[in-house]
């Protein structure tokens, strides 16, 4: 089914060569619509140089947006100064039914307090978490809040938990996914104030909760939804990527050191091909902002043309799995029984 998505063309640290070079990608081999929300002249540069005219390819479409929201300004500052940003303008076609979807590897808090601010919250999620979706040595797990909430009450942790669920089972087919919180040890009294109320409502409730996690349960595959704050969440995640690609920048390293060594490459290069593409964050494409009106997706600020393309069919996949709408119908359930 094609769905119709925006982009926002002017986010990201390569923008918008790299937007709209992985639009076109996306564009032509998922067959979905897309919206390139940006300046036009630039996007208009950025077409002549791939495709040798200013005339968008079948499937993308520019909309003009003359602001652009840098990297360092205060997200709530530009929401207001800035009504004609990409990012606005993009959350905008979203809630007037234009676009199923969005997409920015832009200032990360503008796209977050936008899509709120612009697009609503699901009826029951006070706050919206951007989740992270992590291969383990059982599969892959998701792993929520990465950065949205950086002090979030033990309700939010638990609106989270509850998100995360769902997307696991929707979207991952975990038929139960065990939920655990991210702590400093294992056992229940161990964490802080917030980890320990989590601990105790959770084990009243219908997940099916694990109780308190460590850091390495977030790929042994023992935890198919981390839950955390967003501080915690976002330094850990940042610090796993800076691992990963240390690991791949050693591993070419070794590799060319001896002759023996590369002859070795030759002969299992498509293991080393398999293991890069289930490490790499542009295999992912984006992260998913759950709990906002429509879908969300977050990108890394360095994004490549590659995980642009990929976040297109993430964006596709999160649209046509009816996320959201299973959230809202637990969460309105959850209500129902509490009325009871």
């Amino acid at each position: 089914m094609s769905v119709v998505i925006a982009l926002d063309a002017m986010g990201g640290d390569h923008a918008p060569a790299v937007v709209v070079e992985g639009a076109v990608a996306a564009a032509r081999e998922y067959g979905h619509r897309l919206l390139l929300v940006g300046r036009q002249e630039a996007i208009g540069r950025e077409l002549v140089r791939l495709e040798g005219a200013i005339t968008p390819p079948e499937g993308i479409e520019i909309i003009d947006a003359p602001d652009v929201i840098e990297m360092h300004e205060s997200p709530v500052l530009a929401l207001r100064r800035k009504k004609h940003s990409s990012i606005r303008v993009a959350c905008h076609l979203v809630r007037e039914g234009t676009a199923r979807g969005m997409i920015s590897a832009g200032n990360t808090g503008a796209v977050m307090v936008t899509a709120k601010v612009v697009m609503g919250t699901l009826h029951g999620i006070d706050r919206p978490a951007v989740m992270a979706v992590l291969p383990s040595l059982t599969g892959h797990s998701v792993w929520l809040d990465v950065g949205a909430n950086v002090e979030p009450r033990a309700e939010h942790l638990i609106q989270f938990a509850l998100m995360g669920q769902i997307y696991s089972r929707e979207m991952l087919g975990v038929a139960n996914p065990r939920v655990g919180i991210l702590s400093v040890g294992e056992e229940e009294t161990k964490g802080n104030s917030t980890t320990r109320e989590v601990v105790s409502l959770l084990r009243g409730s219908r997940m099916n909760f694990i109780g308190n996690i460590e850091g390495r349960d977030i790929f042994n595959g023992n935890a198919d939804v981390v839950i955390s704050d967003g501080f915690t969440g976002n330094v850990s995640l940042k610090a796993i990527e800076s691992v990963a690609e240390m690991l791949a920048v050693m591993l070419r390293q070794e590799i060319s050191s001896t002759f023996m060594s590369r002859v070795g490459y030759l002969l299992s290069r498509g293991a080393f091909r398999r293991f890069r593409r289930r490490i790499d964050y542009a295999e992912y494409g984006g992260m998913p902002l759950l709990g906002v009106r429509g879908c969300a997706i977050i990108c890394h600020g360095r994004s490549s043309a590659k995980a642009i393309k990929n976040a297109v069919r993430v964006a596709a996949e999160v649209i046509e799995s009816r996320v959201n709408d299973r959230i809202q119908e637990v969460m309105g359930a959850q209500e129902a029984l509490q009325a009871v």
